[in-house]
């Protein structure tokens, strides 16, 4: 929950935040530079989820992992509640490296609470799903509060503390809560049993030899980066990212190619692969556009929506709790209930990732009318947006939990947080190209670019709902 808190609070101010001007407390970037400083983070933030699954798998173990990815998140937003840029980009590494190790670990640990052929699965991943949502929920409530209330402001002024600094104490809000989540979990191991701890099997044991080329890779990488910096002087933040998205691709292409040619000692696991590899393909595109909301979709509401109902005002990154409170107050429960209820009769994964792109490809149908609607200038109804984020909310229940409970039980045992770590690089280049996407908010029409996104889902569910039987046939597709 409280992981969830720090993401979606930075989510929902970051892009904000960077566009503001200098003299209101922000960085005073473009919205081409914001995007792909946007992209670059949310993107490395599940990047990141690779290593640290491997790391969970190979070094600590997932519970240990975890305890230590949670310790590092809230020290990374001690550094963000700090004003300048040195401790602003030193707690976004910080909120990268600790969700890396965070992520992969605990989502692993909760396939583990069931046997492979329970059927509580799906509905265990819907209830964490609701933790999940709990954190998603009230950070855009809190950190937009904190960051943008001309109430919170006026206080910070009475006590004599500058009202711009208003953005680091939402950027900072995350680390009280963190701290008591670290509390409750180190007291709740104790019922955890084996789930999360290291198998010697799977451990590296560490020789001589391999700390020395431990040792030689570290310093090359350092000497790598200490040469390139002077470098990116002359480079603009656009040109970063676009260096950025070149290697993430080449990494996610050498990954999955390095997976499917690996030799595998039962031919089951390489099956395995493929069918990751289907999933990965279709989640990617999900995510690329259900992200909008953090960046495009977030600049519509401060841009282009009335943030006014029955008289209150309410800051634009309140629209990023309906997509949470959605899940929490009915989809969660109601998802979870119907997987129960459908037994052996529920859909396919496929045929459930299907329906989660067509529900994404409605909701940006609806944006299409909002944005023709705010064309000439009038500030819309927020209604729109919670239309939107209500479509959207039933493709990620679609989706999402069910992405994750598939891939526990895809998962080859020796890779079981890496394989998790795969699942969030779909998050990752989603998110990478959903901060580009809105890098182009002032220099394409919104229509055009809402138009082109309901086109990409509505194409990619069509393409997925006709091979379904036939991926499910060949590939022995599970139904999770």
């Amino acid at each position: 929950m409280w992981e969830r808190f720090s993401y979606y609070g930075m989510r929902a101010i970051l892009i904000l935040f960077m566009v503001t001007t200098v003299n209101n407390g922000g960085l005073g970037l473009s919205v081409s530079d914001a995007g792909a400083i946007y992209g670059i983070y949310t993107s490395m933030v599940y990047l990141a989820c690779l290593p640290g699954g491997w790391c969970a798998d190979r070094l600590v173990g997932q519970r240990n992992a975890t305890l230590i990815g949670g310790v590092i998140i809230m020290l990374g937003h001690i550094l963000l509640a700090v004003p300048g840029i040195l401790y602003f980009l030193s707690g976004l590494s910080a909120l990268i490296v600790g969700t890396g190790l965070l992520k992969p670990s605990i989502s692993s640990m909760v396939g583990q609470l069931y046997g492979k052929e329970d059927q509580r699965r799906d509905a265990g991943y819907s209830i964490y799903y609701m933790g999940i949502n709990i954190g998603a929920f009230a950070s855009p409530l809190v950190c937009g509060w904190l960051s943008q209330a001309p109430y919170f402001r006026a206080l910070l002024q009475k006590i004599g503390v500058e009202p711009t600094y208003a953005w680091h104490f939402g950027f900072g809000a995350a680390a009280i809560g963190m701290a008591i989540g670290l509390l409750f979990y180190i007291k709740g191991s104790r019922n955890l049993g084996e789930v999360g701890l290291l198998a010697p099997v799977t451990a590296i044991k560490f020789t001589r030899r391999k700390l020395q080329k431990l040792l030689w890779v570290t310093a090359l990488f350092c000497l790598t980066i200490s040469v390139l910096l002077p470098s990116l002087k002359n480079i603009s933040l656009t040109q970063i990212g676009n260096i950025f998205g070149i290697g993430l691709f080449a990494i996610t292409f050498s990954f999955f190619f390095w997976l499917i040619a690996s030799n595998w000692r039962h031919s089951a696991d390489r099956v395995r692969i493929f069918k990751i590899l289907v999933l990965f393909i279709a989640a990617t595109i999900f995510w690329s556009l259900y992200e909008q909301g953090g960046s495009t979709l977030t600049l519509f509401a401060e841009r282009n929506t009335s943030r006014e109902i029955m008289g209150f005002s309410f800051p634009a990154s309140w629209m990023q709790s309906l997509n949470p409170i959605y899940i929490i107050l009915f989809l969660g429960p109601g998802f979870a209930w119907l997987w129960l209820r459908l037994g052996s009769s529920e859909p396919s994964t496929t045929t459930k990732f299907a329906l989660g792109l067509l529900f994404m490809a409605m909701g940006w149908s609806v944006m299409v009318g909002a944005a023709y609607n705010a064309s000439n200038g009038v500030l819309v109804s927020p209604y729109w947006l919670a239309c939107m984020y209500l479509l959207h909310s039933v493709g990620e229940m679609c989706l999402s939990p069910v992405g994750l409970s598939a891939m526990s039980k895809l998962a080859p045992q020796k890779i079981a947080s890496l394989t998790m770590g795969i699942w969030f690089l779909a998050s990752a280049v989603g998110s990478y190209i959903a901060g580009r996407v809105s890098g182009l908010y002032e220099s394409l029409a919104l229509e055009s670019i809402f138009t082109t996104l309901c086109t990409v889902a509505l194409v990619a569910s069509v393409i997925l709902f006709l091979l379904s039987k036939t991926l499910d046939k060949k590939l022995a597709m599970p139904k999770s």
